[in-house]
């Protein structure tokens, strides 16, 4: 197969000029000119040919969760913060339904201390969900509960888990000293942790430990690497003070790194804890400040919300953290994202049904009217590229690196295959995305999450295309597992 003649982007290299890409056994074979005779050929004139995204953070990790984030130019999509457990399940759920995109997991310590502490069981995403706001799991654990959780912990690194994630933002009251625990226990097997912070020492005076210092500081201490996931929905108004820990730690020796998405609003199970009626003030929250997302519902009342926790504990609803039309709100977005080393990362949500819902239809495309979820699984990569060129003034090959080159980096000393990740060079993965740069916008929102963005043309997944001439391919399931051994 030879993409021909697009402007061919290539952040690690620097190359960013007119010309073909061949591509045969899901490698790139040449990027240089290159002759027809016998070949497929993909048209790409007027388009930006790059590696494909590589999405470090998305809870999407179904079938059409993964469609959308293929008109959105993502190539892998994985699942690091709350992670899977056990993730030999995870691995195995995936493999035989088969994924359009590549795939992996971390171990969810989540779900783990959920078992442990709680009794509540290990079943997926939508288990830890629903479990997210029981309170047996979110306060210290004994001796003999942290030795159980890591061993569960263990047994998930030894099956290939890509690192721990760590969703210590659900969990307030866990010791800090277990926290440590855990990132030693990831720096022994050279894997990161992938951490939803603890509350900041602004938004709660009383917390055990700042949770943006917790992270650099548990860096230096145990030479963890240290992932800090969604910035700007944990750290809002404070973000610069929590990005300036983390260029001080990444200055004194320390492995931090460090993703963004591009909206005010965040998304999560309504039974988090801190989406509780007595801790909405304390981020400046109300009760209307939350929609749900299946419904469109904006909890109008402090009982309609006590309501929604009891009934529904794992519904997925919106937080409008900031406001993304309010300029000064905005400059917060622009500012994380254009960090030094910032990683793009879309926190893509699972699709939530229709209560009519019947059989088979999630799989049906274009998605059935009446299935939502928040507008970041469909548009992150596409609107952060938007804000970063046409605001920012970042050059495509910088702005490209964010969304494929440096997300690649970060797994690779863990993941050697990742070397072959996010980079458009001869012996790199075929995971290629062919975009019009003029086209190339978002389209989901906040009331209709699941319209896929616009301009991508082409997009290879191991070689094979996955959409062709902006259209799916329905059948195409080339997505490879990620493993770290």
């Amino acid at each position: 197969m030879i993409i021909r003649g697009g402007r061919v982007i290539d952040p690690e290299s620097g190359l960013d000029e007119v010309t073909d890409v061949t591509v045969t056994d899901g490698r790139v074979l040449t990027v240089g000119p290159a002759r027809t005779d016998g070949a497929t050929v993909i048209d790409a004139a007027g388009c930006i040919v790059t590696a494909g995204f590589v999405d470090l953070h998305s809870h999407a990790q179904t079938v059409p969760g993964h469609r959308l984030q293929a008109f959105d130019g993502v190539t892998t999509s994985l699942e690091l913060e709350s992670g899977e457990s056990p993730v030999a399940l995870a691995y195995a759920w995936a493999a035989a339904a088969g994924r359009p995109l590549n795939y992996g997991y971390s171990s969810s310590w989540a779900a783990i201390r959920m078992e442990v502490l709680a009794g509540h069981p290990r079943n997926g995403l939508g288990a830890t969900f629903a479990g997210l706001g029981l309170p047996a799991w979110q306060g210290p654990a004994s001796a003999a509960q942290r030795l159980r959780l890591r061993a569960l912990l263990e047994e998930d690194l030894a099956a290939g888990a890509l690192g721990v994630g760590v969703l210590m933002g659900y969990a307030q009251g866990t010791d800090p000293g277990e926290y440590t625990e855990v990132a030693r226990l990831a720096a022994g097997a050279g894997r990161p942790t992938w951490t939803h912070a603890r509350d900041l020492i602004e938004v709660r005076p009383d917390v055990a430990r700042d949770g943006a210092e917790e992270i650099v500081r548990t860096a230096a201490e145990t030479g963890a690497h240290m992932h800090y996931c969604h910035v700007t929905s944990t750290s809002t108004f404070h973000v610069d003070r929590v990005l300036g820990l983390i260029e001080d730690a990444t200055g004194e020796g320390g492995t931090v790194t460090v993703e963004a998405y591009p909206y005010g609003a965040g998304s999560t199970a309504i039974s988090a804890q801190f989406l509780a009626p007595d801790q909405l003030g304390l981020r400046g929250l109300r009760p209307q400040s939350l929609v749900m997302v299946g419904s469109g519902e904006r909890i109008a009342t402090v009982e309609r919300l006590v309501e929604l926790r009891a009934t529904d504990p794992g519904a997925n609803v919106l937080v409008e953290f900031l406001d993304d039309t309010v300029e000064a709100h905005r400059a917060i977005l622009r500012r994380a994202l254009s960090f030094p080393r910032t990683i793009v990362a879309s926190d893509a949500m699972p699709l939530v049904a229709p209560a009519t819902v019947e059989g088979d239809a999630q799989l049906d495309w274009p998605i059935p009217p009446g299935w939502t979820t928040h507008p970041r699984t469909a548009g992150t990569f596409t609107r952060s590229l938007r804000l970063l060129v046409d605001e920012v003034g970042e050059s495509w090959s910088d702005a490209l690196a964010r969304c494929s080159l440096l997300p690649a980096r970060t797994l690779e000393r863990a993941v050697p295959a990742m070397a072959d990740k996010g980079r458009l060079r001869p012996g790199a993965d075929a995971d290629i995305v062919v975009f019009d740069p003029a086209a190339l916008r978002d389209r989901a929102t906040y009331l209709d999450g699941t319209r896929p963005s616009e301009g991508v043309r082409h997009l290879l997944v191991n070689g094979e295309a996955v959409i062709r001439d902006g259209v799916l391919d329905l059948r195409a399931r080339p997505g490879r597992p990620i493993r770290a051994n």
